[in-house]
């Protein structure tokens, strides 16, 4: 399987470059040259796999050259910190009891070391990267390069840290995450890890380690001190394809449960922002799990709904800080490669797209391609008051938690099938542990939270729903804050530098 860029006609590499690369050097993102297909007895030979067993199955398919030993041991290394042996266990609520299904497979993504989605594909990165930097026989260090909405920075720099030859550098927004998901940052351990805040909000940062990905000179300095940058956001394509795993083993799950029968189609439904989670859904639809519509669920910051609905993204609009942080973005990157695919590979238009938002905030695409998306997309958008208001009632009908991402899910479930009468069984992405958002999530259940600190809510919410609280978050009570660093936008380049230099002759 060889990759090529969403924006030009670049020389196709092979997957380990491009992992090593993170984003191509046009500025557009890496894809497939094609997209694999697989058939329903090869979905039902799952059934009987382990979780790691499965992501070996799937990867093979896209990193053609890796081994399958290769794989095996990336997938053992990853996913044996994960605390449930299902690695990704489905929680079951049902609708209507009298029409089972109605069922919703709540699929918990949340049990890894940093407890958010982004661990089962960024407990596998460092280890894919390890052995790509073999492979093609890099010698240089590599600076992993995040902008983190919240979840990505701590499971990066966890993945990351003291890994040979790597060195992990995580920029968030000033404000603009969790309190608990900054002290799980600020209080990162490793040689070769730096946290640094960034006055702005999540675009700006993103728009900031894009550019740097972009600039020549910046990298020719890096290359003077040994350096190579790469990603591990989910526009590095070695963060996306682990996730595309755990959508073929929620649908078997469902299977080996009862609740559908092997071929039966299910609906998908995602909370996102920067479109990486849902687009690995996507390209299990591509490939062939049995997918009737795909819903994209989004807060108020609904830039993506309005593409939808309307064929137009823009990014010209009020930006929104909320209780689901990490979907804060009005600049969803893997968007492009959604837009790739479906343009039958047109790279001259998707590139057109990323200049018209680039320069004028916004693009429009035609008639013909939005009915395309319309087949498999729909979007919906959640209001503050709606997601607390779901978090309420999932804990008063099934005593289950969850955080308010995974509400905003469940929301726009709850709103399309009422706008569509679509009762079709369905698997939603539970994409955090409640106990990151407990100010949150405790109001939503009539909990008063004022004067009670972050780390005591933690405790306040055990008390209320006897949720066992993650050891990665409980030991958060006596971690030594060791990153308190924060810039302008402008500055990330001289951070950057200054970081990658560090401990050079």
């Amino acid at each position: 399987m060889k990759y090529v860029s969403t924006r030009s006609k670049i020389k196709p590499i092979n997957s380990a470059e491009a992992i090593l690369q993170g984003l191509a050097s046009d500025g557009g993102l890496f894809v497939p040259e094609s997209i694999p297909k697989v058939s329903l007895e090869e979905i039902d030979t799952l059934k009987t796999k382990t979780y790691e067993q499965r992501a070996i199955w799937l990867l093979e398919k896209f990193l053609t050259d890796y081994t399958e030993d290769e794989l095996g041991e990336c997938s053992e290394l990853a996913y044996n910190w994960f605390d449930v042996q299902r690695r990704v266990p489905l929680m079951f609520l049902v609708q209507d009891p009298k029409r089972p299904e109605t069922v919703v497979a709540s699929m918990e993504l949340w049990h890894g070391p940093t407890s958010a989605f982004k661990d089962v594909a960024l407990q596998m990165l460092p280890h894919l990267m390890r052995m790509a930097l073999k492979k093609v026989g890099e010698t240089k260090e590599i600076l992993i390069l995040v902008a983190t909405s919240g979840d990505t920075g701590k499971a990066a720099l966890a993945g990351f840290a003291d890994v040979p030859q790597t060195k992990v550098m995580v920029f968030y927004p000033d404000g603009g995450v969790s309190k608990i998901q900054r002290l799980q940052m600020v209080t990162q351990v490793g040689n070769n890890v730096n946290v640094t805040a960034v006055r702005g909000n999540f675009d700006d940062a993103q728009t900031g380690v894009k550019k740097i990905f972009g600039d020549k000179n910046l990298r020719n300095e890096l290359e003077k001190v040994g350096v190579k940058l790469s990603s591990a956001n989910s526009i590095n394509w070695g963060r996306l394809v682990p996730q595309i795993v755990y959508y073929f083993s929620g649908y078997v799950e469902m299977v080996k449960d009862e609740k559908i029968k092997l071929g039966d189609k299910i609906n998908i439904c995602v909370p996102t922002g920067n479109f990486g989670n849902i687009l690995a859904a996507y390209y299990a639809y591509k490939m062939g799990l049995p997918v009737n519509k795909l819903i994209c669920a989004s807060n108020i910051n609904n830039v993506l709904t309005e593409f939808f609905n309307t064929g137009v993204y823009n990014r010209e609009r009020e930006f929104f800080k909320t209780i689901t942080p990490s979907m804060d973005i009005l600049i969803s990157s893997n968007l492009e490669r959604l837009l790739y695919h479906e343009t039958g590979g047109d790279y001259k238009r998707v590139s057109q797209y990323m200049k018209d938002l680039n320069s004028k905030g916004k693009y429009k695409i035609d008639g013909k391609l939005k009915a395309k998306l319309d087949k498999i997309f729909y979007a919906e958008y959640v209001t503050e008051d709606e997601t607390k208001l779901f978090i309420k009632r999932i804990y008063d009908v099934f005593k289950y938690t969850m955080d308010t991402h995974t509400a905003v899910a469940v929301t726009a479930l709850s709103k399309y099938r009422s706008s569509t009468g679509d009762l079709t069984p369905v698997l939603t992405a539970s994409t955090a542990s409640p106990y990151k958002f407990t100010s949150a999530v405790l109001t939503a259940l009539g909990q008063s939270v004022d004067g009670v600190d972050d780390l005591d809510q933690i405790t306040k919410l055990f008390d209320l729903t006897g949720m066992r609280v993650p050891k990665n978050l409980a030991s958060l009570a006596t971690a030594k804050v060791l990153h308190e660093d924060i810039c302008d936008k402008d500055e990330m380049p001289d951070r950057v530098i200054k970081f990658a230099s560090a401990g050079k002759a």
